[in-house]
């Protein structure tokens, strides 16, 4: 079963986590145009049913916009609502766009003199061979669940902003290296396969069926790659927008085959939320342990 790939706390920064019943999404206006001098609208939100904005906004300022040539392009015209944020990207050159947000983070847990500490949003100075910490630790004994989960609260004092800030003599070091990423393409004229190179680094999404040439009646086919190879085995979702008209939810969970092949069938034409991930004990930093990799993107399947 996938685990979500956003925790909307986590999601507001860029960053990619699990175990939530919120998914983050981003909803272009449309992914086709026939040629440049236009503008594609985007919303984006994180809701339990994707494109179904309910919960809460994302900001705009964490999206980046690749342009087909591999420059970056800009978002304009952002606002931020209630449920949803809304911006402009304006298409100028022709072929495929890659437009989205990316996170590479490290968090976990360590110790100082016995005491837990951990890596995240630090509210206080950070612990250093002159100033060690004095009161109590992050992890309270006594103090209730925070989550119906059973995640015990965190002392925000014993926090640090990142792995750079664990002091050299900290131990029992338990690091997991997060990436991500959550975009969509758009094509201007004929589409262009610039910024599908694989980098061969992390989980990566390989297409052989071009994300803006989906039609409802054909399949389409996707590769996963971990590091430049194939990702066989590895566990996909499959999410129709416009769940609350319809009786099912038609979610698919599917696999990649042994070359990392995906095949998705589309029970019919529209928006559609795609969401992989993978973990493994290969973090590419030093004082990792782990490695949690996750990968979604808005796909527009087209009517015959």
């Amino acid at each position: 079963m996938i685990r979500k790939s956003f925790l909307f706390a986590a999601a507001t920064m860029g960053l990619a986590a699990p175990a939530s019943a919120h998914n983050a999404w981003l909803l272009p206006s449309t992914t086709v145009l026939s040629d440049t001098g236009q503008s594609v609208t985007v919303d984006m939100g994180a809701s339990t049913a994707p494109f179904e904005a309910n919960h809460a906004a994302l900001p705009a300022e964490n999206v980046k916009v690749w342009a087909p040539d591999g420059t970056m392009g800009k978002v304009e015209n952002a606002a931020r609502g209630r449920y949803r944020s809304t911006f402009d990207v304006k298409i100028d050159k022709p072929g495929t766009w890659r437009i989205g947000m990316e996170n590479n983070t490290i968090a976990g847990m360590f110790k100082v003199d016995g005491e837990t500490w951990m890596v995240g949003r630090r509210r206080g100075p950070a612990p250093t061979a002159e100033s060690r910490p004095i009161m109590t630790p992050a992890v309270k004994p006594s103090a209730p669940p925070a989550t119906p989960g059973g995640r015990p609260q965190i002392d925000p004092s014993r926090m640090v902003a990142s792995v750079d800030e664990i002091p050299a003599g900290a131990t029992d070091l338990e690091l997991t290296e997060t990436t991500g990423r959550n975009e969509f393409f758009v094509s201007a004229g004929e589409p262009s396969e610039v910024l599908f190179k694989p980098a061969n680094k992390g989980l990566e999404f390989a297409p052989v069926t071009l994300p803006t040439d989906l039609v409802a009646n054909e399949p389409g086919q996707f590769r996963f790659l971990v590091d430049g190879k194939p990702a066989a085995g590895l566990e996909v979702e499959v999410i129709p927008g416009g769940r609350r008209y319809r009786e099912a939810d038609q979610t698919q969970k599917l696999k990649t085959d042994g070359q990392g092949l995906l095949t998705v069938n589309w029970p019919g034409a529209g928006f559609y939320w795609l969401n992989a991930s993978h973990s493994d004990d290969k973090p590419s930093h030093p004082k990792a342990a782990k490695r949690r990799m996750t990968y979604t993107a808005t796909l527009e399947v087209l009517a015959p």
